[in-house]
C-alpha cells in the first residue's frame, strides 16, 4: 500500500499552515569505500533517473554497481531466461519498457474458459489475479475488529492501534483541506492577475504590488516555488494526491463498515481456491505500484526509452494479489505457490503488514517454495522500526527463531547520499531480520499507460535485489536458491559508518547494526562471488 508522503506534509504544515514565509569477492577495497568522499553536488537529471545502477566508488552513489556488471562483466556473455514472479497490485503488462518480457503460460489457451493446464486456474496467461474486481481493502487490523474476534491475542493491540490511527488520518485530512484552500485561493489570485495558470517562477517574483490579498499569494507561491516544486499547479497536484490517500485511508482501511472482497470465496479456508481470474491489469490507474516494481526489475535496457531494469535475462509472471489496503493471507500463500508451481525462480514480494491471522499459511507456502529452490526477496517495510522487537509479515522466523528456510532476503533501503543520510528514514532495519540494504528513496521507474515516475520505498528495494538474484540464476543456474542467496549476502560491500535511523538526527548507530551482514547489495561483486562459487 502507497505511504503517505509526510515529509510533504511537514514541510506544508510548517510553511503554510503556520506561516508563509575482477577476481576479489569485494571489488573495491574496504578503506576505499570507507574514505570514498561524499558527493556534495546535486544528482543530475540522468543521475536521479539511474541513481540505483551507479557505483559507490565510481560515481560516490551507493548504488548497486549495476551498470558496471554490463560494462566489464557480462556484455559478451548470454544468459538463460528465468521467471521471476512479482506478487503485488495489477502489472500494465503492456508497458512499452515491458514489452517482451511477460511470462505466457503456453500450456493455457487464451480466453476459451477451460483450465487447459490443469493447474486449477482457468485461463492464467500471463499470471493470475487473486483479488477479481476489488481494489480497495481493509487494514488487516480493521478486519480483526470488524469481525469482532476477540479470541486473536492482538485485539486489544488492534483497537489501540485503530483508534490511534483514525485520529492521525482525521488529523491528516483536516491539514490538508486547510492548506488546500490556501493555496488553491492563492492560484486562483495568481492566475488572475497573470491572465494564465502557467505563470512561473520569475512571473512571481517579478510582482510588486501593494494589494494585500496579492502580497499573500505571491509569498505563498514563493515558499511552494522554495520547496522545488517547479509550479503552483505540480503543487496542488502533489495536495490532491495526498488528499486522495489520506481518503483512501479513512474511507476504505480504516473503515470496519467497508467490505472490499468480491472473489466469493471461504477467506478462512486456504482449500477454497480457483477464485479470482486471469487479468493481472491494474483495475484504475493509480494502482500503479506493482508495474513500478516490475520495472526496477526488468524494464527493457535495450530500446532507448523510459529506464533500464536489471536484467532483460527474465520473464515476468504477473501475479495480482495486494490491494489498496492490506494483503489477505490466503492470497498471498496461494500466490506463492502459483508461481513456484509455474516455474518462477525467484520471487518478489514489496509487501507487509504487521497482523497475520493466517500466518503459518504463508510460512508454509515460503518454505514449499525454499524446497523447490525458489529465491523469496522482500520489502522489509516503511515505518522505520527494529523488525527484531516489531511485528511484521511475511517473515521466515517466529520471535527471532530459526529461520524456516535459508531462501528467503529481506531488505531495507538506502537513499543516493553516501553517508550518515544514507539509510531511508521510512525504512526498518533489524541485526536479525534484516538481511541487507538497496536503493529504495526516489527510485524512477515504469508506471501504468506508458508513463514513468520516482517513488520511494523498501517496496523499491526489494526488486533491485531481485533482480539481482535474477542476474545470478540467469548466469550460473547451477547454484541453489541458498547458494545465491549466500552470494547476494556475502557479496554485498560492508560499510563501516555511522547513519541516522527512522529519521531521528538523535538516532546515530553503526550501519552494521541495522542488518544481519551490514552490507549493501551489489551486482558487480555478486556475480564475481557467484562465478567462484559456481567452479
Amino acid at each position: 500500500m502507497t505511504k503517505l508522503n509526510q515529509f510533504l506534509l511537514s514541510l506544508v504544515v510548517t510553511g503554510l499552515l503556520f506561516g508563509c514565509g575482477a577476481g576479489n569477492i569485494i571489488s573495491t577495497p574496504l578503506e576505499n569505500i570507507d574514505t570514498s568522499p561524499l558527493k556534495v553536488s546535486e544528482l543530475t537529471e540522468a543521475e536521479k533517473n539511474n541513481w540505483q545502477h551507479k557505483d559507490l566508488v565510481k560515481d560516490t552513489i551507493p548504488g548497486m554497481s549495476v551498470n558496471t556488471v554490463y560494462e566489464e562483466l557480462i556484455k559478451n556473455k548470454k544468459g538463460t531466461k528465468v521467471i521471476v514472479a512479482v506478487i503485488d497490485s495489477g502489472i500494465d503488462i503492456d508497458h512499452e519498457d515491458l514489452s517482451g518480457l511477460i511470462w505466457t503460460n503456453k500450456k493455457e489457451i487464451p480466453n476459451n474458459g477451460i483450465d487447459d493446464d490443469g493447474n486449477g486456474y482457468v485461463d492464467d496467461i500471463h499470471g493470475w489475479n487473486f483479488l477479481g474486481d476489488a481494489y480497495n481493502e481493509q487494514l488487516e487490523f480493521v478486519r480483526i475488529l470488524a469481525g469482532n474476534d476477540t479470541s486473536n491475542p492482538r485485539f486489544a493491540d488492534a483497537q489501540k492501534e485503530y483508534e490511534e490511527e483514525r485520529q492521525k488520518y482525521m488529523g491528516y485530512k483536516a491539514q490538508y483541506d486547510q492548506i488546500a484552500t490556501q493555496v488553491n485561493s492563492a492560484h486562483e489570485t495568481l492566475t488572475a492577475h497573470f491572465k494564465k495558470e502557467d505563470y512561473t517562477k520569475e512571473d512571481v517574483n517579478a510582482v510588486k504590488t501593494e494589494d494585500q490579498n496579492l502580497m499573500q499569494a505571491v509569498g505563498l507561491a514563493k515558499y511552494v516555488y522554495s520547496l522545488e516544486m517547479e509550479s503552483m499547479t505540480a503543487f496542488i497536484k502533489e495536495l490532491n494526491d495526498g488528499l486522495t490517500q489520506i481518503n483512501d485511508r479513512l474511507n476504505y482501511n480504516l473503515n470496519k463498515d467497508f467490505r472490499g472482497r468480491t472473489t466469493g470465496d471461504d477467506i478462512n479456508n486456504i482449500n477454497d481456491t480457483g477464485y479470482g481470474n486471469g487479468n493481472v491489469k491494474p483495475s484504475v490507474k493509480d494502482e500503479s505500484h506493482g508495474t513500478h516494481v516490475a520495472g526496477i526489475i526488468a524494464a527493457n535496457r535495450n530500446n532507448g526509452l523510459g529506464i533500464q531494469g536489471v536484467t532483460n535475462n527474465l520473464e515476468i509472471m504477473a501475479i495480482r494479489a495486494v490491494p489498496n489496503g492490506d494483503e489477505y493471507d490466503k492470497d498471498i500463500a496461494l500466490a506463492i505457490r502459483y508461481a513456484v508451481d509455474n516455474g518462477a525462480k525467484v520471487i518478489n514480494a514489496s509487501f507487509g503488514k504487521s497482523y497475520s491471522p493466517h500466518s503459518q499459511w504463508v510460512m508454509d507456502a515460503l518454505k514449499y517454495a525454499g524446497d523447490n529452490d525458489v529465491v523469496f526477496v522482500h520489502a522489509a517495510g516503511n515505518d522505520g522500526k527494529d523488525l527484531d522487537s516489531n511485528y511484521n509479515y511475511p517473515n521466515d522466523a517466529i520471535n527471532n527463531g530459526p529461520e524456516i528456510t535459508n531462501t528467503v532476503i529481506t531488505v531495507g533501503s538506502l537513499t543516493s547520499k553516501y553517508g550518515s543520510n544514507m539509510v531511508s528514514d521510512f525504512s526498518n532495519y533489524g541485526k536479525i531480520n534484516v538481511d541487507i540494504f538497496a536503493p529504495g528513496s526516489a527510485v524512477y521507474s515504469t508506471m501504468p499507460e506508458n508513463e514513468y515516475k520516482h517513488q520511494g520505498g523498501t517496496s523499491m528495494a526489494a526488486p533491485g535485489v531481485a533482480g539481482i538474484a535474477a542476474l545470478v540464476r540467469s548466469y550460473y543456474p547451477n547454484l541453489t536458491a541458498a547458494q545465491v542467496k549466500d552470494v547476494i549476502l556475502q557479496s554485498g560491500l560492508k560499510l563501516n559508518l555511522k547513519v541516522i535511523v527512522g529519521g531521528d538526527a538523535n538516532d546515530v548507530r553503526a550501519f552494521e547494526e541495522l542488518s544481519k551482514t551490514g552490507r549493501i547489495a551489489n551486482a558487480y561483486n555478486a556475480l564475481i562471488l557467484a562465478a567462484q562459487m559456481a567452479k
